[in-house]
C-alpha cells in the first residue's frame, strides 16, 4: 500500500510523526522498560512539540540507558550534572531531576503492585478504551482517567504527570485509541 495515500490522523505531517503514527502510537504496551520510556518522554515533552521530543529519542536512550530505571533511580549529581551539559536531551533542570524521582517512584510502584504495567492499565480497567472520534478537534488533552491517573502518580511521588501529560501517555501505550475512524490505524490497534 503506498504510505504517502494512506488516511491518517492529521498531525502525522512529517517522516518522524509519521513513522511514529504508523508504528508505535495507540499499540497497547505492556513492557515496563517501555511504559518508563513513555513516562519520561512525555514529562520531557511538556510545554514542547512532540517532533522535538521525537528528534531526541535516540539521544534520551543512549544518555538514560536505554531508560533503565534501575540505573536512572541511582544517578547522583554528577550524573545529573553530565545531563544537563547534553544538547541531545531536553537540558531542563526540573525534568532532568524528575527522572531519578521518577524511577525510584517507579521501582516502589513495582515493588507493591509486581509490576508498573499492572498498576497503570487499571485507570482504563484493564483493556484500552477505543475511542471513535472523526475530527482532531474532538480528541480531549484530558480526561477524568487522566485525571485520577495523575493525581495518584503525583502522591506515589511521581513529578512531571498533569493530567494532559497522563493522556498523552495513555494514547501513546495504546490504554486509550485515539486514532480519528478515518485513520487506517484505528482498527488496527
Amino acid at each position: 500500500m503506498d504510505q504517502q495515500r494512506l488516511n491518517r490522523c492529521a498531525w502525522a505531517k512529517n517522516a518522524l510523526s509519521i513513522a511514529y503514527h504508523d508504528r508505535e502510537w495507540g499499540v497497547p504496551q505492556h513492557d515496563d522498560r517501555i511504559l518508563f520510556e513513555f513516562l519520561v518522554l512525555e514529562g520531557a515533552q511538556a510545554g514542547l512539540s512532540w517532533d522535538t521530543i521525537l528528534r531526541k529519542r535516540e539521544n534520551y536512550r543512549t544518555a538514560l540507558n536505554d531508560f533503565d530505571f534501575r540505573k536512572i533511580a541511582r544517578y547522583d549529581r554528577r550524573k545529573l550534572g553530565a545531563l544537563m551539559r547534553n544538547e541531545g536531551i531536553i537540558r531542563n533542570r526540573l525534568k532532568i531531576e524528575s527522572l531519578v524521582k521518577n524511577a525510584r517512584a517507579f521501582l516502589a510502584v513495582q515493588d507493591e503492585c509486581g509490576s508498573f504495567d499492572r498498576y497503570i492499565w487499571q485507570f482504563v480497567g484493564g483493556k484500552p478504551r477505543v475511542n471513535a472520534r472523526s475530527k482532531l478537534a474532538n480528541v480531549p488533552a484530558r480526561t477524568e482517567e487522566s485525571d485520577a491517573m495523575s493525581k495518584a502518580l503525583q502522591k506515589r511521588g511521581f513529578t512531571f504527570v498533569g493530567s494532559t501529560i497522563c493522556y498523552a501517555f495513555m494514547q501513546a501505550v495504546g490504554m486509550v485509541n485515539d486514532h480519528l475512524v478515518t485513520c487506517f490505524r484505528y482498527n488496527e490497534v
